[in-house]
């Protein structure tokens, strides 16, 4: 494997984050994922721990006319983070922002809708919830899904990726545990540390959770009374 590169795909960044997870004592443990990119990764990890997989949904809110820059981002559970002084630079009034969080509410509802076959929000009260992401760029995204997350009061909430800008990490590890497996000072952009960074579609989304589900309904099927 290239040295400068330490995760061939997504795949292989799970196989690696898993072990580090696995390290952990978690008692009701769920994994979810950030859709798209952090499905294959927290589908390894999921595998590997034997945990329940699903989806938690959060959108960036990018700048009118300048998508790809966020000033801000929702997710479920009614999480939400906005960069006031981007809001600002941009002269975004109250109107305007209204309008930008609403485009991207409908399109996160269309996600969730897709993803989990019109089923419920997983129930994470109580659990020891791992929340992974293929990367951590700004964190604005991971914000917003911690947010709508705890609204459901986990017992614990880890956030796992395979590589963090550090000053990213350093400044969400105030608030959740943060697992990274390398955090680059040359950081530059996600995709940068996988010799594959190729999307992940929405099909493969579907056909990861679906497997896990059917993997623990068959698990649970086994099950006996007594079993420990």
């Amino acid at each position: 494997m290239n040295s400068q590169r330490p995760f061939q795909d997504r795949r292989d960044a799970g196989v690696q984050l898993a072990e580090r997870v696995a390290d952990l004592v978690l008692d009701q443990p769920i994994v979810l994922a950030l859709p798209r990119g952090g499905v294959p990764v927290a589908s390894e990890v999921a595998d590997r721990i034997g945990a329940p997989l699903d989806i938690w949904v959060a959108r960036k809110v990018g700048a009118p006319g300048r998508e790809e820059y966020g000033i801000g981002a929702i997710a479920e559970g009614g999480g939400a983070v906005f960069v006031e002084r981007a809001i600002e630079a941009f002269g975004i009034d109250d109107d305007q922002l209204d309008e930008l969080v609403a485009a991207q509410q409908r399109e996160l509802d269309r996600r969730v809708q897709h993803y989990r076959h019109d089923a419920e929000s997983p129930d994470v009260s109580g659990c020891d919830v791992v929340l992974v992401d293929d990367g951590l760029a700004t964190g604005v995204t991971a914000r917003a899904a911690i947010a709508g997350i705890r609204n459901s009061s986990p017992a614990t909430l880890t956030l796992a990726v395979p590589v963090a800008a550090p000053s990213s990490a350093e400044s969400l590890a105030g608030s959740v545990d943060v697992i990274a497996i390398a955090t680059p000072s040359g950081f530059g952009s996600v995709g940068e540390w996988f010799v594959d960074f190729s999307q992940t579609t929405d099909a493969e989304v579907v056909r990861l959770l679906d497997s896990n589900r059917e993997a623990t309904d068959r698990n649970r099927a086994g099950r006996h009374p007594g079993d420990i």
